[in-house]
């Protein structure tokens, strides 16, 4: 039998050795996962960033317009012809109209006549008009094309009337049998129409005159025939004039306090303010508009189309989620010193010694008509006694308000500003800007004012 060799192997432990790389790893392994839970489960701060902005609340409405007109009647049949352009203002005994028996034949002017008898000036206005509409025009405002063609129309007719002038003032030169001229009996600004609400005084307007129910309205023009008896043309004897407009219930009462209101005109798009008064009947609520200057731009309208503006305000736009209230001392700002090693501003604490002590405090806001500043009530403890510098006085803390504001986050933590509301809408609110303790542009602030405290850090 074979011999066999029998090797006896030992299997000896390895010995551990301590890797620090293995540990760093571990370590930062660990604290990403611990950061990422946290910040996965912690609330998160909404940014908004301040922006100048404004907020216009207007309201649209048709108004009915009241004012001083006299009608001027035809003594005679014939046909008429006149003097003078609508909306021109006359004085007594200017020639408006003339009345003859036949119907009278004028020689018109082809365009190009026209532009011939346009003096230099008149012709580079036109071009002036046109060109700044041609650089400004927005298709939102397609109004202005007809402005402009209003403004052109004018003065063409202007000239155009100047012509037909020279021509009855050659046919009365020339003996032209019955040709009547009538004259102004008063001062005022001429128009051509009638439309029977002349007379109408504030007492006898009714909703359906506002609402424009059956309104029906007759133009005079040249050799148009009349008959005696026959309105011929009006005169607006006054600048002073009525605009009537229907209120709801809920703008009645939101206006009920108000005397002047801001109106834009929709024609022109010009604005103006108006004296402002409601009268309350059983069917309707009217508002009465009062203007004494402008009628002669809406001599041809017995309606028209304006916006009353409610709020009109510019400042720095907010949401109203970011506006919090926060209570604070009212201290009278004699107490406000400087001490420490440095300018820093603080007030003196009254500890029953010779020695009050100085704490540091930063001022949310002055009011400067009782000069008091506002200090946070986190600062003190309750019934804390402040004493003013080189004096005995002192004062008790215990007098608050609360302000208005939002938690600026800009440098990473949370610091109360107190705004100044300006306007609001549904959801912001135009705020003050200017003001050393508030907000300025471009400013962060938290979107969601009660979701954090003063000095959260921010994430």
């Amino acid at each position: 039998m074979a011999n066999k060799n029998l090797t006896n192997i030992q299997v000896y432990r390895k010995k551990w050795h301590f890797n620090i790389g293995l540990v760093l790893f571990g370590v930062i392994f660990i604290y990403l996962i611990v950061t990422i839970l946290l910040y996965l489960t912690r609330s998160h701060v909404s940014v908004y960033e301040v922006r100048e902005g404004s907020i216009l609340k207007d309201t649209a409405y048709t108004g009915f317009i009241l004012r001083d007109e006299s009608v001027v009647y035809s003594d005679r049949d014939g046909y008429i012809n006149y003097f003078t352009l609508e909306g021109s203002k006359v004085g007594v005994k200017t020639r408006v109209c003339s009345i003859s028996d036949d119907e009278l034949q004028f020689h018109d002017e082809t365009p190009d006549q026209q532009s011939e008898a346009l003096t230099s000036e008149e012709q580079a206005s036109i071009q002036l008009k046109t060109k700044t509409f041609s650089e400004s025009f927005n298709e939102n405002r397609f109004g202005d094309v007809y402005t402009l063609k209003d403004n052109i129309s004018t003065l063409l007719d202007s000239k155009s009337n100047q012509s037909r002038q020279a021509q009855l003032d050659a046919m009365i030169v020339e003996g032209v049998q019955n040709l009547q001229i009538f004259q102004a009996f008063t001062d005022g600004i001429i128009s051509y129409s009638c439309d029977g609400y002349e007379g109408v005084s504030f007492s006898d307007v009714t909703e359906d005159m506002i609402r424009k129910t059956d309104y029906k309205k007759t133009a005079f023009y040249n050799n148009m025939k009349v008959k005696s008896g026959d309105p011929i043309y009006k005169l607006i004897r006054s600048d002073s004039w009525t605009v009537v407009i229907l209120l709801d219930d809920d703008t009645a009462q939101e206006l009920a306090d108000t005397s002047i209101v801001k109106v834009k005109f929709s024609k022109d798009g010009e604005t103006a303010r108006a004296g402002f008064q409601i009268y309350n009947t059983e069917d309707a609520n009217m508002g009465f508009l009062s203007f004494d200057t402008s009628m002669i731009r809406y001599v041809e309208d017995r309606y028209i189309d304006l916006e009353l503006i409610l709020e009109d305000e510019s400042g720095l736009k907010i949401p109203k989620s970011s506006v919090i209230s926060k209570e604070f001392y009212t201290v009278p700002q004699d107490y406000l010193t400087q001490g420490g090693n440095t300018n820093a501003t603080g007030v003196l604490i009254d500890n029953g010694s010779d020695t009050p002590e100085f704490q540091q405090v930063d001022v949310y806001y002055r009011n400067s008509e009782n000069d008091m500043v506002y200090l946070s009530t986190d600062d003190f403890e309750a019934e804390s006694i402040l004493r003013k510098e080189d004096s005995g006085d002192t004062y008790e803390l215990s007098e608050t308000e609360k302000l208005k504001g939002v938690y600026n986050i800009n440098k990473g933590y949370a610091v109360f500003k107190p705004v100044t509301v300006l306007c609001e809408s549904d959801e912001y609110y135009i705020v003050e800007e200017g003001n050393s303790y508030g907000l300025s542009n471009y400013d962060h602030i938290a979107l969601y004012g009660d979701s954090i405290h003063e000095n959260d850090v921010i994430i």
